[in-house]
């Protein structure tokens, strides 16, 4: 037999003395090592000790290609000496203590497990068996046994099990060899058959004698032990042997021992061992019931907080607040139903759908959680290790929502309806066949373009400074009410009226002694009047100047100005009721009655009422309820001298070109909602201005989310100490604000936009919020905006909203709420500001019913918790998850920039059609005059291009709206880009294709209760009636082969950061997936990665690498599909824009505002100009560079082969945060951009980027 050869490594010859005595331990064959066992067991013992002196014997031994483990393990198998054997056991032993991972395996590659099996399986049927070789054995196999995946499967089939639990029950005192017995069933236990095995044989039992209470012996073994029985517990099986044999008690009481001995935490496996055992009992239902019953929430809350100070207890706390967490008793959402607490009867229910099931669900079935709300086995534990186990299945069965039927990734050839049905919407494009005869283009104001529009009023187009008087129970009452003229009395438009409740004594009735806020009043009588101040003048805005542009035109320094001016400029607006409460006003002024005027507001407590639409109160100390129906008949009288104190408000006219408070509140009027709201939100009326400074996205504390999972669970551990008390209910529709003594938050979302269902005060300075789901619905609770007053000043408030459904949520990563102060607005500072501290989103224990989970059973609901504190005394606060953008807001900003046109810009206002809730959907038509009549001019204008571009399907995705007002004020303006581009293209804009929905406060549905969005194959006249006439509008065009050159529907993200597109492409579509495809199938024009590739060089929160040309199942409804589909455009898109904020480019780092937004939708259009002119034929050929679309679409392939299994889920790219027990992975994002600048403006980067040559602008960020 040839020697073995052995490659030395280096400096190491070739004969040396162990290769040598190896290889005569390889000529000693099977025969000869039972025949010359003396021989043998020289050979080894020789190998051992030079093996054991000498390290480059190892090395050589083990060294690659070398067959030394082949001879060691050849004569393992075949000597039947005990002592060869032992030899050739510590031989190994030496051999795999050192050199890690890599001689193991080499050792299981080569079969040595199944012949330490064999081995421990002959030496079983010794009697007795050798306790050194049973040591030698269990000692190598623990070694060996985790790096061998076949392990547990080997061992059982070997019957090695038996073998070890038969020495262990027989060897219980003797420590030496119990050890590496109990090493080796921890590991034959981590397979989960054998875990039954083992469990039937009575192991966890077993396991149980060896546990005990402190000592400071045989931790070790301890430890083993507890990790052994916890790889048991995971089966359920055993996990119920465990709590019927009453362990549950015992091992509570063996951790509260361990924790009160262990002073110098010097025994922390041991402690985590023991609840790693508790942690898997409780996986079952029986086991979460033993452990409340053994008080184990109190054991381990109490030893938690004990550990706490100690950071190197945190793997303690965070199992420990694990195990209370799944442990915590299921709770009821405290509702009646989960449905809408606002009810809309539709015309007719689509039969099949969500909707149908809930109008079919019998009466008195209760839907807010299941009879049985506890699975057997709960998700609970996956809580750790996949952290949202719905964003994990995305990551795993990604790739299974890829469109792979190529029939349907190819557009369809008929446009579905007959073209006679589509010729009525020829009227919507009168710009197509306008010949502008009889047009005088010299005439600069009679040149405003035909307007079919009975969709915007065209009143005040300016409006002159006044102070408002507030109606008030507790200041003077002004010494002068003017007298309305015709021209400035506003009426109602609408039939909602609430008279006061008829507990309200009349007004004659004699005043008490306490002051009371003002009942609510007439809507019918209430007149806005202004007052006419000569100096007023020099404030009104003129349409002629240039005014047309967005806010953000105008440079930092300037806005700083206007910002500084806004306190001193202040409108005067005149509020007054008739009848008893103003007859005997005279003619008192309002400088009368002492104290400034902005004292006095700052103590008002009753509705402010603007036209007859009541706003809210200014101030909230008082015991005033809301106006409007919800004052509930607690309102005293007034008092004979308070009828109004005024209010300073800021003129934001300078700043918000767009605002005027008279004309929203006129909008307002003609607005139609569900609940009938009578009442204005300060922050509506006011506007908003942005901030001129940096909102950095929140670094989280570490430990914010523990923190508050142990105040939950301080509701159970010390029930006295909560309060519970309902302060806020719209389930009660007569009185939702209940009255109090004073000592709690008042709550209103009565207004439009609102929601917030339902508040109840936990503790002091704690609240639980509910928020009402989409109407026709029983979920997406996703949007709030919501007013609250009554706060105190230096308390720090916890507000937690405990019904949210998704998984995870921006608020993990650094996004904060919103915040509007109306004392910050009174001050001059109107404007919304990122607020909260400790915010975080986790799972609750509030059960969510199979009925909103989809037939899901044991899911519960997500607490989006966070803190705040309040600056000013008796102000009046309002939150929202976004900037809201209501549906007012839109008619009102309409409004003006018809008033803005100029000459040179056609605009037309059409109602496309009137929505489920009696409310206009605006389309807008914007483009250039034709330079004069002639036929050439005519025909250019006729023939250009289409852009088609919608928002706001989805009411809770306000950025939208913002992006939107940033394109229609850049499409207004005056700029010469904004002309050039009018002169490019005709753009037609459906702005708001939900307003029910934005109206009502949904976040996702309209009143149909369906996503429009999933509505485009086949909209329903009646109950999606948006959808249908712009799809219809859309089939239009392409019969008269006019297809839009960019359809683009604008979007929010709540769940990534920056702003990007999807749109769609067959070649990528089929790059994701498996399918085959011929190459003529792959042909397609690049064309649909033009326009994200210009906007990721121009825009610097957009981002390409987060866009996707993907087409997946579940969006083939969505306008965006169905527009490349059906329609045959190419450039489809859907623009997402982030909720929270961005991770590249200049404003890394920091969050999103309506700056940013704005400056977006400016962006949009200027990136179409480019494309307009990079897609020309010149242009193509001078700029092919900066669009290297090719090569990009070839990065974006290797991409995919080589790492991501798609890249158009919604992923969380977020790397894991520290915090064990936090739901949700933590965004460690990089440093903030040094280069992070904020002071240049929308209009600055356009008229920028003209100047720059396209190189230039190709590397600007």
């Amino acid at each position: 037999m040839n020697k073995p050869k052995m490659t030395a490594e280096k400096g190491v010859p070739s004969n040396s003395r162990v290769l040598m005595l190896l290889g005569q331990l390889e000529k000693m064959s099977g025969e000869a090592m039972v025949t010359d066992a003396e021989m043998a067991r020289q050979l080894t013992a020789k190998i051992l000790h030079l093996i054991q002196t000498q390290e480059k014997t190892r090395k050589e031994v083990m060294s690659k290609g070398s067959s030394g483990m082949e001879v060691i393990l050849a004569s393992l198998e075949n000597t039947r000496d005990l002592q060869t054997t032992l030899n050739i056991l510590y031989i190994l032993s030496e051999l795999l203590t050192v050199g890690g991972g890599r001689r193991v395996g080499v050792f299981v590659s080569k079969g040595g497990t199944g012949i330490l099996l064999q081995l421990l399986i002959t030496a079983s049927k010794e009697s007795p068996p050798s306790e050194e070789l049973m040591l030698q054995l269990h000692s190598l196999l623990a070694k060996v046994g985790p790096k061998d995946r076949k392990f547990g499967v080997k061992a059982r089939l070997n019957g090695a099990l038996n073998v070890t639990v038969n020495l262990l029950k027989q060897n219980l005192q003797n420590t030496k060899l119990l050890l590496p017995c109990l090493q080796v069933l921890r590991v034959y236990s981590t397979n989960s058959v054998n875990a039954i095995s083992l469990g039937k044989n009575g192991v966890v039992e077993l396991m149980f004698k060896i546990i005990g209470p402190y000592s400071k012996k045989n931790t070790s073994l301890l430890k083993v032990a507890l990790d052994t029985l916890g790889a048991l517990l995971k089966s359920k099986t055993n996990a119920r042997r465990a709590v019927d044999r009453a362990h549950v008690p015992a091992l509570l009481a063996v951790y509260q021992d361990w924790h009160r001995n262990d002073t110098r935490q010097r025994h922390m496996l041991i402690r985590k061992g023991l609840l790693a055992c508790l942690r898997n009992i409780t996986n079952i239902k029986l086991g979460r019931k033993a452990f409340i019953e053994a008080d184990g929430m109190r054991v381990l809350y109490n030893t938690s907080t004990e550990c706490l100070p100690v950071r190197t207890l945190d793997p303690l706390v965070n199992t420990s607040s694990l195990i209370m967490r799944k442990c915590f008793p299921k709770n009821r959402l405290p509702l009646p139903t989960i449905k809408s607490a606002f009810h809309y009867q539709l015309p007719h229910v689509p039969a099949g759908g969500p909707v149908a099931q809930m109008y079919n669900q019998p009466p008195g079935v209760d839907d807010v959680v299941d009879e049985s709300d506890d699975n057997e086995e709960t998700e609970a534990d996956t809580e750790n290790d996949t952290e949202n186990e719905e964003d994990e299945k995305d990551h795993r069965t990604g790739n299974d929502d890829i469109e792979t039927d190529l029939n349907k990734l190819r557009p369809k050839e008929s446009h579905g309806r007959p073209f006679e049905e589509l010729r009525v919407y020829e009227r919507f494009f009168l710009e197509l066949s306008e010949d502008f005869q009889g047009y005088n283009f010299d005439c600069p104001k009679s040149a405003s373009t035909t307007s079919s529009s009975s969709f915007s009023s065209s009143s005040a187009a300016t409006r002159s400074t006044r102070p408002i008087i507030v109606p008030t129970a507790q200041a003077l009452p002004p010494k002068r009410v003017p007298v309305p003229t015709p021209e400035e009395e506003c009426h109602l438009t609408k039939g909602q009226h609430t008279g006061p409740p008829p507990s309200v004594s009349p007004p004659s009735a004699p005043p008490p002694t306490l002051p009371a806020p003002l009942p609510p009043l007439e809507l019918d009588t209430i007149h806005l009047t202004t007052d006419q101040d000569k100096k007023d003048d020099a404030h009104t805005p003129s349409p002629d100047r240039n005014t047309t542009s967005s806010s953000q035109n105008r440079p930092p320094s300037q806005e700083a100005r206007l910002e500084q001016e806004l306190v001193r400029v202040l409108e005067r607006v005149t509020l007054e009721g008739e009848g008893p409460l103003s007859a005997g006003g005279g003619g008192r002024g309002v400088e009368g009655g002492g104290g400034s005027p902005v004292n006095a507001t700052r103590h008002i407590q009753s509705p402010l009422l603007l036209g007859g639409i009541a706003t809210r109160r200014v101030g909230g100390g008082g015991g005033g309820g809301s106006a409007g129906g919800s004052d509930c008949g607690s309102e005293g009288p007034e008092e004979e001298g308070g009828e109004g104190a005024v209010l300073e408000v800021p003129d934001t006219a300078l700043l918000l070109p767009l605002h005027d408070p008279d004309l929203y509140v006129a909008k307002v009027k003609g607005t139609h909602s569900v609940p009938q709201y009578t009442e204005v939100a300060y922050p509506d009326y006011f506007g908003h201005v942005a901030p001129t400074f940096r909102e950095h996205l929140l670094e989280r504390v570490y430990g914010v989310q523990r923190s508050k999972i142990f105040q939950d669970i301080e509701r159970l551990i010390h029930p006295n100490d909560i309060l519970d008390k309902v302060v806020y209910d719209l389930d009660i529709p007569s009185c939702p604000v209940i009255d109090d003594d004073g000592e709690s938050l008042k709550f209103n979302s009565q207004f439009e936009s609102g929601n917030l269902r339902k508040a109840v005060q936990v503790r002091k300075y704690e609240y639980d919020l509910v928020l009402n789901s989409d109407i026709n619905s029983n979920h997406y609770h996703q949007w709030f905006y919501f007013e609250v007053s009554g706060m105190r000043v230096g308390a720090t408030y916890r507000f937690n909203i405990i019904n949210c459904e998704k998984s995870n949520s921006q608020f993990n990563y650094g996004m904060q709420v919103l915040m509007y102060s109306v004392q910050e607005a009174i001050s001059g500072r109107p404007r919304w500001v990122r607020t909260g501290a400790d915010i975080c989103y986790y799972k609750n224990h509030f059960s969510r019913s199979s009925i909103a989970a989809g037939g899901q059973k044991g899911k519960s609901y997500y607490t989006m918790s966070f803190s705040t504190n309040f600056s000013h005394k008796d102000d009046v606060c309002y939150f929202a998850y976004h900037y809201p953008y209501t549906y007012s807001t839109l008619k009102m900003h309409l409004s003006k920039l018809e008033a803005l046109r100029t000459p040179q810009i056609y605009l037309r206002q059409d109602v496309l059609c009137e929505t489920l809730g009696g409310n206009s959907c605006p389309l807008l038509t914007i483009t250039a005059m034709p330079e004069s009549t002639s036929n050439d001019h005519i025909c250019q204008f006729r023939n250009r291009p289409l852009i088609f571009l919608s928002a706001r399907v989805h009411p809770g995705e306000t950025n939208a709206s913002w992006v939107m007002k940033g394109t229609l004020e850049f499409l207004m303006g005056t700029s010469p880009l904004a002309n050039s581009l009018r002169e490019a293209y005709i753009f037609k804009i459906v702005p708001m294709l939900n307003p029910d929905g934005v109206i009502n406060g949904n976040h996702r549905c309209s009143l149909s209760g369906e996503d429009l969005n999933r509505q485009w194959q086949s909209p329903n006249l009646e109950l999606h009636p948006t959808i249908y006439h712009t799809k219809s509008l859309l089939q239009y065009l392409a019969h008269i082969q006019r297809a839009p050159l960019v359809f683009c529907d604008y979007h929010g993200h709540s769940r990534k950061k920056n702003v990007f597109m999807y749109g769609c492409s067959v070649k990528e579509t089929v790059w994701q997936s498996n399918i085959s495809a011929t190459s003529c199938d792959l042909q397609e024009d690049l064309g649909y990665r033009t326009l994200p590739k210009i906007l990721s060089q121009m825009a610097p929160a957009f981002s390409m690498a987060s866009c996707s040309f993907v087409v997946e199942r579940s969006k083939e409804s969505t306008a965006r599909v169905v527009v490349w589909r059906e329609i045959g455009v190419q450039r489809s898109y859907t623009m997402e824009s982030t909720l929270c904020g961005c991770d590249q480019g200049k404003y890394k780092g920091l969050q999103i505002g309506t700056r940013e937004l704005e400056e977006m939708g400016a962006q949009f259009c200027v990136a179409l100009l480019r494309l307009k002119r990079l897609t020309s034929p010149l242009g193509l050929r001078n700029h092919q560079h900066l669009l290297d679309v090719e090569s990009d679409l070839m990065e974006t392939r290797c991409k995919v082969a080589s790492s991501s299994p798609t890249t158009y889920v919604m992923d969380e790219d977020e790397p894991s945060f520290l915090e064990e027990v936090d739901y949700s992975a933590e965004s460690n994002d990089d440093e903030a951009d040094p280069d992070n600048d904020h002071g240049s403006e929308v209009h600055e980067n356009p008229v920028h980027l003209e100047h720059l040559s396209d190189t230039e602008t190709n590397h600007r960020d």
